[in-house]
């Protein structure tokens, strides 16, 4: 599921998405806020320049707008129907998830992005 190659691992590690060699976070921990969109220039293996174009990871947003949705859902859905939670908690329940997972969404929503635009290259060598 994971193999090298497919853009899930790309997405889910943080690799660059032509190589898969190197993680295209300066810190591979998302919950280092100072860090958290702190990224290479270019991956060292393939040299593949992260950002695209000038302001290319603002695309992300919409990205992370679809994930923070489906985060909300999710966390609603199980504390009113799992768990039984009154409308209020539950409310608070997506609230506390939002921002706990916060971290985690903004890097998915940038792997994501690029992984749109850039494909798996097996020959990527730096040139």
């Amino acid at each position: 599921m994971l193999k090298k190659g497919s853009k899930l691992n790309s997405i889910l590690t943080g690799s660059c998405p032509k190589c898969q060699e190197e993680s295209m976070y300066v810190d591979s921990n998302p919950y280092n806020l100072k860090n958290i969109y702190h990224m290479h220039e270019n991956c060292s293996h393939c040299g593949l320049h992260y950002q695209i174009e000038p302001s290319f990871f603002y695309g992300a947003m919409y990205v992370s707008y679809a994930l923070t949705v489906a985060i909300g859902v999710a966390a609603f859905i199980i504390a009113k129907v799992f768990i039984g939670l009154d409308l209020v908690a539950s409310f608070i329940a997506i609230i506390v998830a939002l921002i706990a997972l916060m971290p985690i969404t903004a890097r998915l929503a940038r792997n994501i992005y690029i992984n749109i635009f850039v494909h798996y290259d097996k020959n990527a060598v730096k040139k």
